[in-house]
């Protein structure tokens, strides 16, 4: 409802002013009413109001010195405001028409001529509120890729700065990721599906976030079609509680207002926002580690790499035999190491830290590997190859098959960054995309093509190019959308449609992260830029 003040030194005209419409029916709410423009004003320093309805001739101050005033006062200055009269002189109306009148209403009033002026202002307002929302939405779209930027470790000084301005912020921060978690849901749920599902489960974070929702963020992940959602957890947020409580409370909310399997992976704590890649970095191990163990709510990377000293068994010399044979990429040995392994465990009876140890022992040696190949190797690739990369329908996380599919294929991506064969492929990668962008087109895909695995070839890939694959086919697709805007008359959805994008929010996002602006502010900026040239 908007507020509306009444304002004439003639009483019986106010009542009738209140009796003439139903306001409420037409969106507004009468709040006072003032006998001169003065009285009006001192309304006003204690009230709130959307719009000022005032007679012209009134003692003290008439309806010319109110609008004037209420132009002059920075609090004020946006107030819609409706001049009635009995004069019908053309001088009263310029006047009002130059300081910013919104309508001129002769008297008697009219109840036709009232309701249109309502309807102008309502219209108005409606106008400007939607210009608020476009203009909140893209500033909290470059805000969240400012965000992101941090969050991934990669941004300078005034990056920094403007995200401090935007935010709220204070010492002892961790980086938590939260999922929607399930086998099936991973393997059977088309991407539209995924999508949408992310979308509900950002919202449902931003509104139980409130004043804070500008620490949330969607897409974060470097790897294509990981529809991720996560937020920077400050120790102001719990300071009147502890972590567990809120995260659980959190999680409760989450869960009765989705409806679906959401999990949290909690990073390591660090002291403060410059630090938050090495808390986001702990989140992707947690999720390399979750196959391998047990179901939880919530996981917190401090307990989850906490290891107990009483009752160790670690199963080294099965484990390095494992190590051994995916070195060498021998999956026959693989498998049999493997199954040796499982067997050890079961006769030690080997169970909940101790088994965390040993597969923590295994995933560190395998990213040791790696990197005595390469120093300069992306561990977070290889982490998100092991965690999301290894699993098919029927393929229980954690199982003989589980470790011998993660196994065999690390020991071909082993194999592979030993050649140097491979990097010619880039070339045409890079030819698929310029050629293929509209298209679904995945680093999983590709290294299929050409018998590369999709964790090597992005580490090849953001070597070459300088960005992930992700980053690099998105910023294309930008690219051919900004040159469809310059030279075409589609539409925005369609423009969205031709370059690859189904989901039109997203094309928007993704749009303003990498152009500072929506595209039909692009395209009118690029108009008008062509226009003055002329």
């Amino acid at each position: 409802m908007l507020k509306v003040l009444l304002v004439d030194d003639e009483p019986f005209i106010l009542r009738g002013m209140k009796e003439l419409i139903d306001w409420e029916n037409e969106g507004f709410k009468i709040v006072g009413s003032a006998s001169d423009g003065e009285e009006a004003l001192h309304f006003l320093q204690d009230h709130d109001a959307d719009l000022v309805l005032a007679d012209i001739k009134m003692p003290v101050m008439d309806g010319l010195e109110l609008l004037r005033a209420l132009r002059a006062s920075e609090k004020f200055r946006d107030v819609y405001f409706i001049i009635l009269s009995g004069y019908a002189d053309f001088q009263y109306a310029q006047e009002a028409i130059k300081y910013a009148c919104t309508d001129y209403i002769l008297k008697p009033v009219e109840k036709e001529k009232l309701i249109q002026a309502l309807r102008k202002v309502r219209g108005m307002k409606d106008i400007e509120l939607e210009k608020d929302r476009e203009t909140k939405k893209l500033e909290n779209a470059y805000l969240a890729g400012k965000l992101i930027s941090i969050i991934q470790g990669r941004f300078d000084p005034l990056t920094f700065e403007y995200v401090r301005q935007h935010m709220y912020l204070s010492e002892r921060v961790r980086y938590v990721e939260i999922l929607i978690d399930g086998d099936d849901y991973e393997d059977e749920c088309e991407d539209n599906v995924k999508r949408s599902n992310q979308k509900q489960l950002y919202k449902a974070c931003v509104d139980y976030l409130q004043d804070d929702s500008a620490h949330c963020v969607m897409d974060v992940s470097i790897q294509e079609k990981v529809y991720d959602v996560g937020f920077v957890l400050c120790g102001y947020m719990y300071e009147s509680t502890d972590i567990k409580e809120y995260l659980g409370d959190f999680m409760k909310y989450l869960r009765e207002i989705l409806g679906l399997p959401v999990i949290m992976l909690v990073g390591k704590e660090v002291k403060n926002l410059e630090e938050i890649a090495k808390s986001y970095s702990t989140t992707r191990m947690l999720r390399s580690f979750q196959g391998f163990r047990e179901k939880k709510a919530i996981y917190y990377y401090e307990e989850e790499m906490q290891i107990h000293t009483s009752g160790i068994m670690l199963c080294k010399k099965s484990l390095d035999i494992l190590l051994n044979a995916i070195e060498q990429n021998n999956h026959a040995e693989i498998m049999k190491a493997v199954d040796s392994f499982y067997e050890e465990m079961k006769q030690r009876g080997i169970a909940g830290d101790v088994m965390r140890l040993n597969i923590n022992y295994l995933l560190f040696q395998l990213l040791h590997l790696a990197s005595e190949l390469d120093d300069s190797v992306n561990q977070e690739e290889i982490l998100r190859m092991i965690s999301e990369g290894t699993f098919e329908k029927g393929i229980l996380r954690g199982s003989k098959a589980h470790l011998c599919r993660v196994a065999c294929e690390y020991g071909d991506y082993l194999a592979q960054m030993r050649k140097d064969s491979s990097r010619g492929i880039l070339g045409k990668i890079e030819k698929e995309i310029r050629e293929r962008y509209a298209e679904n087109l995945t680093l999983k895909e590709l290294g299929e093509k050409y018998y590369l695995n999709g964790a090597y070839l992005g580490q090849l890939f953001r070597k070459k190019f300088g960005q992930s694959f992700k980053d690099y086919l998105n910023n294309y697709r930008i690219d051919r959308a900004c040159q469809l805007l310059l030279r075409t008359d589609k539409k925005i959805y369609q423009i969205a449609e031709k370059v690859g994008y189904r989901d039109l929010d997203y094309f928007v996002n993704r749009f303003i992260s990498a152009k500072g602006c929506t595209p039909a502010k692009f395209r009118k900026q690029a108009k008008t830029q062509t226009e003055r040239k002329e």
